[in-house]
């Protein structure tokens, strides 16, 4: 998606672009560029390795694992959009991005930041039929069903985030050009604007509160009946095995939620005056969950990660078999 349309309204021009300033007086940012790549590898490769074992075993193509793929490919997207344009701006000082690249951003990083939130609430919508109807689990959470639900999502995400950004995009930009941040954000842009924000930061506020405070009243309102389920249960035993099931989920939401609401309180409690380190800790923040999300998921569930041995394990005898071969001097 391109905002370098003629959003210009006669007293700015848009090719002039916004220069990104964090970070300029910090002594460290070397240090959080290169935790950031590292982050991003260990990223691609960890919901790489998630994909392709699912891809490959038909027994994990189901509903569970459609939406455990939808959050894998949240993650990748997530960091892709943030950490590699970060690399040019704070290592070799390439720190102009035009008008429709710094739109571009902040609507696609928003967008899959939004898509985090909303793919953890569609894993606890899982978890509830599985618990509470595990009889009908198969007829009533289908696959069409689930990448259906997984389809509605996208869409309800983009129809939320584009009208805040195009409405920032319009504004004029006649002053400073300096975004203090890592990146296009949508708060530290429109603050740029020489015209009334007060509709944008409204917007801008709601729209925030409902993409967070949604799907974390519904994932806790699914364990509240997750819970009461289970503790109608006789057998310790299956309501232990219950339990263990939503455990992995419920390390993702906590996960997710835990740094965005820190740095939420830092930000407005003003406890961190340093803006540079602030700006550090919400940029690690963000990207830190997309990063262990497949790490953690793969641990704790024992199906996938049986799946991931075995694949591993297949490569590391394809290579010995390689080895062998080249050594063996019939071959020779």
């Amino acid at each position: 998606m391109n905002f370098s349309v003629a959003f210009s309204n006669g007293t700015n021009s848009f090719n002039e672009g916004f220069y990104l300033t964090a970070f300029r007086t910090w002594p460290n940012k070397n240090y959080l560029i290169l935790a950031l790549a590292i982050i991003y590898i260990i990223t691609l490769l960890g919901n790489l390795v998630l994909l392709i074992v699912v891809l490959m075993n038909s027994s994990l193509q189901n509903p569970k694992y459609l939406a455990v793929c939808n959050l894998a490919i949240v993650d990748i997207s997530m960091n892709s959009v943030i950490i590699p344009q970060m690399v040019p701006v704070f290592v070799f000082n390439q720190n102009h991005v035009s008008f429709g690249a710094c739109f571009s951003q902040m609507f696609f990083m928003h967008f899959f930041g939004d898509m985090e939130s909303f793919s953890l609430a569609l894993l606890a919508y899982d978890r509830l039929i599985a618990i509470c109807w595990p009889l009908r689990y198969s007829t009533i959470n289908t696959k069409l069903r689930m990448l259906l639900i997984i389809g509605g999502i996208w869409s309800m995400v983009i129809l939320l985030e584009i009208f805040p950004v195009s409405l920032a995009a319009r504004l004029p930009y006649c002053a400073s050009r300096e975004v203090k941040s890592c990146c296009c954000e949508h708060g530290p842009v429109y603050n740029l604007a020489c015209a009334d924000i007060s509709y944008n930061r409204q917007l801008g506020t709601a729209k925030s509160l409902t993409v967070l405070l949604g799907p974390l009243t519904f994932i806790i309102f699914t364990y509240v009946i997750v819970v009461v389920a289970v503790m109608r249960i006789a057998s310790t035993t299956q309501r232990w095995k219950a339990f263990h099931t939503c455990f992995t989920h419920l390390l993702l939401v906590l996960l997710y939620y835990m740094p965005v609401m820190l740095a939420y309180i830092l930000g407005n409690l003003r406890l961190i005056q340093n803006v540079d380190l602030f700006t550090a800790i919400l940029t690690v923040s963000v990207t830190l969950p997309p990063m262990l999300n497949p790490i953690i998921y793969s641990l704790k569930t024992d199906e996938l990660r049986d799946k991931i041995v075995k694949l591993l394990g297949k490569s590391k005898v394809a290579q010995q078999i390689i080895k062998n071969e080249a050594s063996d001097p019939i071959n020779k």
